[in-house]
């Protein structure tokens, strides 16, 4: 009986030694084992692993994405010396746990003091260095990607990444707000402005251009039709005198009475000649010659 007991005695200090000693290490978590307050191994992999009891101690550390995200917005001063409310937040994760353990004696708290301290400075120095319109449009990408590279340089003294520096939301103090709504209206409408002013002189640089080029299109299509009127009138001309040369005396009695035609148009129409005068030749005589009466 004394040796069942003894047995059962020794089996328990045994599996209560084993149960010291063994460990588990999470795929989320970094252990530090530590003999006497030193470091004397660093474990990165999950799994189970083995101490000895009593002289060795096991601490775990995070290794997942940390957020430090502020209680409430933190104000700064532009390059106008204008003085802004960002409300910003911080993804950072431990990448050398023993650093993180030396610089923080392993505290989270203390890391998220010390990062956001950090922060807070790499915010101030480049929100300084810009004017109010810069931090609220096209330029916070900018900001923000500067202030995270400065950010990590600081950042490996304490073994831990600073993956992403967000700017939430950029407000300003009640007293400047309605002060800097007027500005940027008045910015906008100066831009309006102008671009109406040119497009103002465009659109009268384009109508003088047209004018320009309508007076050239009909000055040329009046000298294109002068020079066809001319090459007409020659024709016509030539007709003409070719007409005359054939039988002057027909050509000249033609001629007459068009002249007739055009005076005599109307009834109301009266004309005082002398009745011996050539223009009354064919009336007279269509042989044409004056003084002679016809037989």
């Amino acid at each position: 009986m004394q040796r069942v007991i003894s047995a059962i005695i020794i089996g328990a200090l045994l599996l209560f030694v084993v149960s010291i000693s063994l460990f588990t290490v999470k795929q989320t978590q970094f252990a530090i084992v530590f003999q006497f307050g030193e470091i004397v191994r660093v474990i990165k992999e999950p799994g189970i692993q083995f101490k000895i009891p009593f002289t060795q101690s096991v601490r775990f550390f995070e290794r997942r994405v940390q957020t430090i995200d502020a209680e409430a917005p933190d104000p700064f001063n532009t390059r106008e010396k204008k003085n802004v409310l960002v409300d910003s937040f911080v993804k950072w994760r431990v990448s050398d746990v023993v650093q993180f353990y030396k610089s923080t004696s392993g505290e989270l708290r203390t890391a998220e003091m010390r990062i956001r301290q950090i922060v807070n400075s790499g915010l101030r120095d480049e929100i300084g260095n810009v004017t109010v319109y810069e931090v609220i449009t096209g330029k916070r990408d900018r900001i923000m990607a500067e202030v995270r590279r400065k950010v990590n340089r600081e950042a490996v003294k304490l073994g831990v990444e600073v993956l992403d520096v967000r700017l939430k939301r950029v407000d300003f103090p009640q007293n400047i707000s309605g002060a800097v709504y007027e500005r940027m209206n008045a910015e906008r409408k100066r831009v309006a402005n102008e671009l109406r002013s040119e497009g103002a002189a465009e659109a009268e640089r384009i109508k003088a251009d047209a004018d320009r080029q309508r007076e050239v299109i009909i000055a040329e299509a009046y000298k294109q039709a002068q020079e066809i009127k001319g090459a007409g009138d020659a024709q016509a001309a030539k007709v003409y005198a070719d007409a005359f040369s054939q039988n002057p005396e027909f050509y000249s009695f033609y001629k007459s009475m068009e002249s007739y035609q055009r005076t005599f148009k109307n009834k109301s129409d009266v004309m005082v000649l002398d009745p011996s005068s050539d223009f009354f030749k064919y009336l007279k005589n269509p042989n044409g010659t004056a003084g002679k009466a016809t037989k």
